[in-house]
């Protein structure tokens, strides 16, 4: 079952935004270490602001929505390997590999993030805007469940051990 607000097996967007930063990052840092820095600085910064700039838990400024990001990456991506192809502005050889490849990690990104925008929280026993109703609330992913169940048997293992020692002390 898919999760409220996530795609089954996608990598949530934060990450998705996370990696954004890393490759805008790396980019100015070729370009740093390039000769001829003004493309992938450009293309680098031109990254950044645009992951800073979608709404997201990694965002800056909250302009553009997720879906738009969607839709808008793969044409990065094109304007990424363009930008190291042209012909027009020189850019040392080696930097263009580096500029193809990190387009090439950014389309794998593109392809294994999830997009979903997170589900308005419910009251417990109403019905979700899932339009299922679990048993007490909205349905949650496995790693959600999983991260409860152990929050209780943690506690669980708290109150046993205070219930040992309370009983120790009235002996």
């Amino acid at each position: 079952m898919a999760a409220a607000g996530k795609q089954a097996g996608k990598r949530p967007f934060w990450a998705h935004q996370l990696v954004e930063y890393i490759l805008g990052g790396a980019l100015v840092a070729t370009g740093l270490q390039s000769p001829l820095p003004i493309v992938p600085a450009v293309v680098g910064g031109f990254i950044l602001l645009y992951s800073a700039a979608t709404r997201g838990a990694l965002a800056a400024f909250r302009l553009i929505n997720r879906r738009v990001h969607r839709i808008i990456d793969p044409v990065l991506v094109l304007l990424q390997v363009a930008a190291a192809l042209q012909p027009w502005v020189s850019v040392d050889n080696g930097t263009r590999v580096i500029m193809v490849a990190i387009a090439a990690v950014h389309l794998v990104v593109w392809l294994g993030s999830s997009f979903a925008e997170k589900e308005k929280k419910t009251e417990p026993g109403t019905k979700g805007t899932t339009g299922t109703k679990g048993p007490t609330g909205p349905p949650v992913d496995r790693s959600t469940e999983f991260g409860r169940s152990a929050g209780r048997m943690a506690a669980k293992g708290v109150r046993a051990v205070r219930a040992a020692k309370a009983n120790r002390a009235e002996k």
